[in-house]
């Protein structure tokens, strides 16, 4: 076991016992090649997405739900007692195991349940093995101290107490659910292990390690699944048992279950255990040194030097003091959304999936998230690889939204991918200083303002006039407030967007930059630059609330009430002058700022949707009017501090994401909450942008602290 991980996240009986409570609650696992386990703390599923191991079948990322559920049973002489629960079609709940759970917590990223039975405690966990599509599900007898009566009675497995583990399987794609015989495996015993072949497609290995597998045939269909029926869509599963497990219960020894894709996935519970901790204390250790930051270190808006180096096992600077558990907390979920993704010529290529269940690779989300989830966390060698993997991508100066799958052609539909891709290189080469990555990049980073200046896909140009971009034609979506449904753009916002100019303008200074460290000619970008800044001063609305949204839109200039105004106040070169963000900032703060994040769009606005409920067409409507988005609380307290100076009021400002990681998806942070309060969970319950940018935000104002 490891002490040093984060176990902040628990709860009693009085969050387990209630079904409700507990089901409202989830655990997320990833382990680096896209797959992902997950599931309710009461053992529940309630999404399509929930399962034991869901794996790239066609890799990187066509994801298919392999093992669904592994339920046990207690078994102690006469006496059964379901440790597992189960909704149905028709609203009935049986059995009710989880009435016997004691105690739920996360050991770093890990599940653990205590099943508390009279005088006897089963303490069972979950993890993945770390880049392998393996899960395990271990038990283990809690110890009895000497004085009480014998660990032991009779009946069960040979006399001992024991567990029968029923296994649930399924081959489907992860996005749909299965109808009853809707795939027929070959299950075969093969020594001490049961194979399920789904040929041409998947072999799915279990190994019972303390006990023994028997097969069995049995389709269990009917499993309810309220959340997808609150999305507005099918509600109704099946799963397969293949078997079971019968498992001998002894003190302090750890007994469970192995399913595995590989052909040679370790039965040893206790290695495979230390080698999840392992890969826990690394993932802490690698970022302390960033996390805890020296009082010499620059302000978040300046060049710094590189990190210091990082001596194994060491906790960094500061005199070893660590940062806050949550922050820890935030640390390990990052790695849950880094994943290989290698192409030809880079083998090592990494991507980022932009949120779980349902998204894969995004460049927009991937470059936003990039400085919090590989240089906040001390992985500056992803950080590398995953610019790298993405330069390969781009075309007429722009990166693709959604990254392509096999045989598949990229779309380029968004406008700020490749912009925020700039200060993605801009956050990397003040981390690592490498000037060598640099030069490899820059005539790519060069090509992309010049396709900027003269014009690319989607109407996407610099208006000679005033320096600012133009981007949008009818039917396409190209800002990150991307919401369509059917033809129906929901928020469109042709013309120059706010935060798109103030990416534009952050670019070219960047370019700026680069081109000094490199001795290359800059002048060209200054220049750029500052008819951008004056250009940009058209978005000052002169009735002092903020600024446009939008410029030169076919309606007109939108003065709409969201928060992509906040992005000129915290990206590091801004376009305005200390007066002019300081109203910005108190637009934002009395209109749209919530305890964990920004709304977007001010409650008083007629398209104002307090409640991000409903069908498809509900959800997407209301997606960027009204739901917080949590990405945007860190930059608005990177902008409160610009405007205030006052690190440790801003990073205040991130405190209650805390509290937010004992809900929904535990442990990370969800996409979007309700605009109205108390802020109710919803969209994707681990989000990477989420996470991110709270990391990156905490750690920027860290170092202001410290100085």
């Amino acid at each position: 076991m490891s002490d040093k991980l984060p176990d902040f996240i628990r709860f009693g009986r009085a969050i387990c016992g209630d079904l409700s409570q507990a089901e409202r609650r989830e655990w997320w696992l990833g382990n680096g090649l896209g797959a992902y386990a997950a599931g309710t703390i009461a053992g529940t599923l309630t999404r399509r997405y929930h399962g034991l191991l869901i794996a790239p079948v066609y890799p990187p990322l066509g994801r298919w739900l392999v093992f669904s559920k592994a339920d046990a049973t207690f078994l102690d002489g006469d006496r059964e007692i379901p440790l597992f629960t189960n909704r149905w079609s028709g609203g009935a709940v049986v059995p009710e195991g989880h009435v016997q759970i004691e105690s739920f917590h996360l050991h770093g990223r890990m599940p653990v349940w205590r099943h508390a039975l009279g005088d006897r405690v089963i303490e069972q966990r979950i993890w993945l093995e770390p880049r392998a599509n393996t899960v395990y599900v271990a038990y283990r007898l809690e110890e009895i101290p000497p004085a009480s009566p014998p660990p032991f009675s009779k009946g069960g497995a040979g006399g001992d107490l024991a567990l029968r583990v029923r296994l649930l399987v399924n081959a489907r794609d992860h996005h749909v659910s299965m109808a009853p015989g809707g795939f027929t495996p070959q299950v075969e015993r093969a020594g001490e292990q049961l194979h399920v072949i789904c040929p041409d497609r998947f072999t799915l290995r279990f190994q019972a390690p303390g006990g023994q597998l028997q097969t069995e045939w049995d389709w269990i269909e009917n499993f309810d699944l309220p959340l997808e029926r609150e999305r507005g869509l099918p509600d109704r599963d099946a799963h397969l048992c293949v078997g079971q497990a019968l498992l001998t219960l002894r003190p302090g020894v750890w007994v469970g279950v192995v399913a595995s894709l590989r052909d040679d996935a370790s039965a040893d519970l206790n290695a495979a255990l230390q080698r999840f901790f392992d890969h826990e204390t690394t993932l802490l250790d690698r970022a302390r040194p960033s996390l805890q930051i020296p009082p010499a270190s620059p302000p978040p808006f300046a060049k710094s030097p590189p990190a210091p180096p990082l001596e194994k096992g060491g906790t960094g600077g500061l005199g070893g003091i660590s940062p806050p558990d949550w922050i820890e907390q935030l640390t390990l979920a990052a790695d849950s959304f880094l994943f290989a993704r290698p192409l030809p010529n880079l083998p090592d290529g990494e991507s980022v999936i932009a949120g779980y269940p349902w998204f894969g690779d995004w460049g927009r989300d991937t470059m936003i998230a990039l400085p919090g989830l590989t240089l906040a966390t001390g992985r500056l060698d992803s950080a590398r690889r995953i610019l790298l993997t993405f330069a390969r991508f781009v075309d007429q100066g722009m990166l693709p939204n959604v990254f392509p799958g096999a045989g598949e052609t990229p779309d380029y539909n968004t406008v700020d991918a490749g912009l925020w891709y700039f200060e993605a290189w801009r956050a990397y080469l003040e981390a690592s200083d490498d000037s060598a990555a640099l030069a490899e990049v820059f005539p790519v980073l060069a090509e992309m303002i010049d396709w900027h200046v003269r014009g690319t896909r989607y109407r996407i140009s610099m208006d000679p006039a005033d320096g600012l971009l133009h981007a949008g034609e009818p039917g396409v979506q190209l800002t990150w407030m991307d919401a369509k449904v059917g033809d129906w753009v929901v928020t469109p916002r042709i013309g120059k967007p706010v935060e798109i100019n103030a990416l534009w303008y952050n670019a070219l200074n960047i370019m700026v930059d680069f081109a000094e460290r490199l001795k290359r000619p800059s002048a060209p970008y200054a220049e750029l630059a500052a008819k951008a800044r004056q250009g940009f001063q058209r978005f000052v609305r002169s009735d002092g609330a903020g600024l446009f949204d939008v410029l030169d839109s076919p309606a007109g200039d939108d003065p709409t009430p969201r928060p992509n105004q906040i992005f000129a106040v915290s990206l590091p070169h801004s376009p305005l002058d200390p007066e002019i963000q300081q109203i910005v900032v108190r637009v934002c703060g009395r209109e749209l700022l919530t305890s964990y994040g920004l709304r977007s769009l001010a409650p008083g606005h007629p398209d104002y949707r307090p409640h991000y409920l409903g069908g498809v067409w509900e959800r997407d409507g209301g997606y960027h009017q009204g739901p917080v988005w949590a990405w945007l609380l860190g930059h608005y307290a990177l902008a409160e501090h610009r405007v205030h100076g006052d690190a440790a009021a801003a990073q205040a400002r991130l405190q209650p994401i805390r509290d937010h990681l004992l809900d929904a998806g535990l442990g990370t942070v969800s996409e979007i909450l309700d605009g109205a309060a108390p802020h109710t969970p919803r969209g994707a319950p681990a989000q990477a942008w989420s996470v991110a940018c709270v990391l990156e935000a905490w750690q920027r104002l860290e170092r202001l602290k410290r100085q």
